[in-house]
């Protein structure tokens, strides 16, 4: 196990990091632990409209102790920014500027591809798996950014 010095205050903030897995239709959740070691599901969000969508989250980070809200970046593979890109940065801005959570972007190429693969693969059927794929995708998204930052979840830049 790698153990990593904490050089200040900033980076032993405590609190969860909520992922945010956007789509136009469904948003996938998940939440880190305390200690931000682990990522747990949440029930998927159905989209309704851009104010109630960004209540529902800023809501969310409160009710779970939020200190960061993750939002998958969805860039190319080559790793310049998708089409999406913009409109992801525009969503994460609003929530930020209207409930002052704090937001940062990661890259999340594959992980709906790699959510769909373990879904299918564990046999679930592809009703069930339409309803899973999002909340999956957004635990995969959230394990790679803790992963890449250690205990604290604290790491620089917007994409890996």
């Amino acid at each position: 196990m790698k153990w990593k010095l904490v050089q200040n205050r900033e980076e032993a903030k405590p609190g969860r990091i909520l992922a945010v897995d956007l789509g136009e239709r469904r948003i996938g959740l998940a939440v880190s632990d305390e200690l931000g070691l682990t990522a747990q599901g949440l029930p998927t969000l159905i989209r309704t409209s851009l104010r109630e969508d960004l209540e529902r989250l800023a809501e969310l980070a409160r009710s779970h102790g939020v200190r960061l809200v993750l939002f998958g970046n969805p860039v190319n593979m080559n790793g310049s920014e998708g089409r999406r890109t913009a409109w992801v940065k525009e969503f994460a801005q609003k929530l930020q500027d209207r409930h002052g959570c704090e937001v940062r972007l990661w890259d999340e190429r594959l992980t709906t591809r790699q959510a769909e693969r373990v879904l299918r693969a564990s046999g679930i059927s592809r009703q069930k798996r339409g309803h899973a794929v999002d909340r999956l995708a957004a635990v995969l998204l959230l394990q790679s950014y803790l992963e890449a930052n250690g205990a604290t979840g604290n790491g620089g830049g917007e994409a890996r």
